[in-house]
């Protein structure tokens, strides 16, 4: 009996370690692509994402058409494809853009009576595929800004449709095409997202099978195919700079190995951080690590050619990058991008520093060379990529930028606050340029932001104070916005009446679920125990945001208290994000991001990061030079949401936040978790103050 108990605990050993083994994820012994899921947010207003085949930074995009749509084309739920388009700004409001160049392959001799109803699908990083009821089946993949489609039909009549004229809302503004048997190329001219600028395309495109295209007028072509003829291709290339640059981009490689390759450079990409840990967990991870890397777009060509905001050509060294969601990325995306890209931040610093030598508006100009969306805070960016040891001459663009800052709006409460705060950036480039008079100019008009938050933030007895655009504010409540003060949360307590008053506040904040995560507005609130000896809330607001339940009371909808949501806010499926909550250009996944690796930037402007502990036993960035920055986690649990001790390199680190020289630095920060937390931290905490 003995022998036998022996024998069933070792076969019981051996089935727990493979289970184990099943459920944890190592990038030593398997890829992060494919562990992403492309359908998370893709389904109703829940992240507004598509699977689109796509490239890191392409502006090339080819995804599916559905009816009904959400903001990038795409709904998961959805069996009727209208066929498949060639851009989309992923993750972005003002119901989309993009959606250029529609491409539908149809079985009869007349397109409109074909329809395509899906019966198969699946996707990943760099491919898409689908198959219809109607017996066709189409893969999509993308490289650069070059992509390929594959068809397969059944016999019969049946053919393309293309129009040119395609685009989400009505952006369509005019085009201009030749077709030269089977390819056709040309530009494109559409309205940026929320409409507000114009951006101008230039495409080629050509058939592999068929018998050419015929100009059916009004920008619609039809391309008829043999009747027996069971495959056809499409290959079809972007530029921003000219027909002969896209047509020079197009990509020969047969489909299967174009289609590897992306995938191999997907899988690079997602290997800038790796994470030891619960598989399920790092699907999530590497699905939202993934949309980060999805704009800004490449705008240059090989040579240094590519187009500025006037659209004139311009040459350079570096990669040009355009495609901007500076408003809603640049506390989160963008820096994970100064940590995650370096090889590519140069070239994104010098296109943001650019905009203001070519004419930079705050939404987009009439002559964009890419799709885009917005760009307030982009000083802001700049002094926060100068001080990560990025380059930025700003001696050649100080009178654009002051004239920017001089003409801010501050007529409602949270202009005054935000426009406080580029006001901040400018004193501080001043300061840089060695020209204290100037700085000390713009630290006084930002230091005005105190008698702005008295006037409509001290007060929170008022009735309207928990209402979504309340005294005009843009999508948040008083209560939300309070908090915008990042470049002086020293400054901030005292107006509170001190540090008490202060957590009071923030401890209502939290307790009544006023924070809103469905939009950027409050999205730094939940570190803003930090600055303050309770920082172990920060820590438990951190890991509660990104990994467990909370209640969720307002919306994108300008709604509050309607249908509250109970539950995680990430989640891997197409219902992934809150309702009414966008991605923004990789604004929310990037928080995540943050969130997981156990540092989140403080301030942007101050290379600094404050400490949570990690999602994951073990995460490791991979550096410039090949360095590392590995964040171990000591008696690591879900449940083990506070930090009880932190070392740097073996060394005991007494700070509660590391900056960007400490992780570009490498080597190993080990953070020792625990159930229980640290009342009353003696660590030395990071305040911002605008103090001299």
């Amino acid at each position: 009996m003995k022998k036998v108990l022996i024998f069933c605990s070792f076969f019981i050993c051996l089935n727990v370690l493979a289970q184990n083994k099943s459920t944890f994820f190592s990038i030593k012994n398997s890829r992060p692509v494919d562990l992403v899921n492309v359908f998370l947010g893709s389904s109703a207003d829940h992240g507004q994402m598509s699977p689109a085949a796509s490239y890191p930074f392409s502006m090339l995009s080819i995804g599916p058409q559905t009816y009904p749509k959400t903001h990038t084309g795409y709904e998961y739920l959805a069996k009727k494809f209208v066929g498949f388009t060639h851009n989309r700004f992923e993750g972005v409001g003002c119901q989309g853009s993009g959606g250029n160049i529609l491409i539908k392959p149809f079985m009869g001799n007349d397109p409109a009576k074909s329809t395509l109803l899906k019966s198969s699908e699946k996707a990943g990083p760099g491919y898409y595929e689908v198959g219809f009821e109607n017996k066709i089946k189409v893969q999509l993949a993308v490289l650069g800004n070059a992509g390929k489609h594959a068809y397969q039909f059944p016999k019969g009549e049946k053919g393309f449709y293309l129009d040119l004229s395609y685009a989400f809302n009505g952006a369509f503004v005019s085009e201009e095409h030749e077709v030269n048997g089977n390819t056709v190329s040309g530009w494109i001219v559409s309205k940026t997202t929320c409409s507000v600028g114009k951006y101008k395309l230039y495409y080629y495109l050509e058939l592999e099978g068929g018998n050419g295209w015929k100009d059916e007028a009004n920008h619609k072509l039809v391309a008829l195919l043999n009747s027996s003829s069971t495959q056809a291709g499409v290959n079809i290339a972007f530029s921003a700079v000219s027909v002969t640059a896209a047509k020079a981009n197009i990509n020969k490689m047969g489909f299967d190995k174009l289609k590897t390759q992306s995938s191999n450079d997907w899988n690079t990409h997602l290997s800038k951080i790796a994470v030891d840990g619960d598989l399920e967990s790092a699907k999530l991870f590497y699905s939202l690590l993934y949309r980060t890397m999805q704009s800004p777009y490449v705008i240059s060509e090989a040579d240094g050619q590519y187009r500025n905001t006037k659209g004139e050509l311009q040459k350079d060294k570096e990669i040009r990058y355009n495609g901007w969601a500076i408003w809603d990325n640049y506390r989160t995306q963008l820096p994970l991008l100064s940590l995650i890209t370096p090889d590519r931040f140069q070239g994104i610093t010098n296109s943001i520093a650019d905009l203001y030598n070519s004419g930079k508006k705050d939404y987009a100009t009439q002559t964009e060379p890419s799709n885009t969306v917005r760009t307030e805070h982009a000083i802001v960016v700049l002094l926060d990529a100068y001080r990560k040891g990025y380059k930025v001459d700003f001696n050649k663009i100080i009178d654009s930028v002051t004239k920017e800052v001089d003409g801010l709006d501050y007529k409602s409460p949270d202009k005054a606050l935000e426009s406080s705060y580029d006001n901040w950036a400018l004193s501080e480039i001043f300061k840089i340029l060695k020209n204290k008079n100037k700085s000390d100019v713009y630290l006084k008009k930002a230091l005005e932001y105190k008698t702005y938050w008295n006037k409509d933030f001290k007060d929170m007895s008022k009735p309207d104070v928990d209402r979504m655009q309340a005294r005009g504010l843009y999508q948040g409540t008083i209560w939300q916005y309070r908090w915008f003060v990042p470049y002086d949360f020293k400054g901030l307590i005292a107006l509170d009446g001190g540090e008490e008053a202060y957590l009071a506040k923030l401890d209502e904040f939290f307790d009544r679920d006023l924070y809103n995560h469905a939009n950027e507005p409050d999205l730094q609130v939940p570190l803003m125990y930090n600055v303050t000896k309770q920082g172990y809330k920060s820590q438990y607001w951190m890991h509660q945001l990104a990994a467990d339940t909370v209640i969720q009371n307002y919306f994108n909808d300008n709604s509050r208290g309607i249908g509250s949501y109970i539950g995680k806010i990430y989640r891997n499926q197409p219902h992934a994000y809150l309702r009414t909550m966008d991605d923004d250009a990789g604004a929310m996944s990037a928080w995540y991001i943050f969130a997981a690796s156990g540092f989140s930037p403080a301030c942007v402007g101050w290379p600094v990061y404050y400490l949570n502990v990690p999602l994951f036993p073990s995460l490791t960035y991979q550096l410039a030079k090949g360095r590392t920055f590995k964040i171990e986690t000591e008696n690591f649990s879900m449940k083990n949401k506070y930090i009880k001790a932190v070392t740097l390199n073996g060394k005991p680190f007494n700070k509660n936040y590391i900056t960007q020289d400490d992780i570009f630095a490498g080597g190993i920060l080990k953070i020792t978790a625990s159930s229980t937390s640290v009342k009353n931290s003696q660590t030395e905490n990071w305040i911002s103050s605008l103090e001299e």
